[in-house]
């Protein structure tokens, strides 16, 4: 495996804005780091093993039967829009009970199968960086665990970005327009990501 293309693709993938980042700053901003651990972990595991499937050949049954791919688009953006109104409307840091709550760790997996942005990362890294030399089982494995060890850190610096935040949104108006705004900012990344 070529770690020179892999550290910088992992790394811009991870790091750039996108659905996953976008509702882990708000869950830390909103929920705290504790009550957002599962929601860290749910990312982090659920796109890993979806890389990992990708390079066993998952994602060619996905490429080939085009009504799957636009399912998948279509319960993905229904999915990231659900998301997006919950965000728009919390407006309390650490909310009460029967507020909005941060993803579960189920939950937060199950998302990178819906998610338009992961898919296109795993698909681009099996495709570019898959060692073909190797047993396609470890040569997956190591990608994935690869891409994981880059991404991890990445993700978790939007989680506790967010986190840090709530000392400038102590300001429940405040809290309420940056809420608002990340709710929209990731209902339009549903436009980018199907477009």
């Amino acid at each position: 495996m070529d770690l020179a293309a892999l550290i910088p693709l992992a790394f811009v993938a991870s790091i750039t804005p996108g659905p996953n980042n976008l509702m882990l700053l708000a869950s830390g901003m909103n929920h705290g780091a504790r009550r957002s651990i599962p929601h860290l972990a749910g990312v982090s595991i659920g796109f890993t093993f979806l890389l990992f499937l990708v390079a066993l050949g998952l994602g060619t049954i996905f490429e080939r039967f085009a009504a799957v791919e636009l399912a998948l688009k279509i319960a993905g953006s229904a999915y990231l829009l659900l998301l997006a109104w919950r965000i728009f409307n919390t407006d309390t840091v650490n909310a009460a009970e029967g507020a909005a709550k941060p993803l579960t760790f189920l939950e937060a997996a199950a998302f990178q199968w819906v998610n338009p942005k992961a898919w296109v990362m795993g698909t681009t890294a099996t495709s570019t960086l898959l060692d073909t030399t190797a047993s396609v089982v470890v040569a997956a494995a190591a990608l994935a665990g690869a891409f994981w060890a880059v991404s991890l850190p990445c993700i978790a610096t939007w989680l506790f970005s967010g986190v840090s935040a709530t000392k400038w949104v102590n300001d429940p108006a405040r809290l309420r327009r940056l809420n608002r705004f990340l709710g929209v900012l990731l209902a339009l990344t549903v436009v980018l990501l199907v477009a």
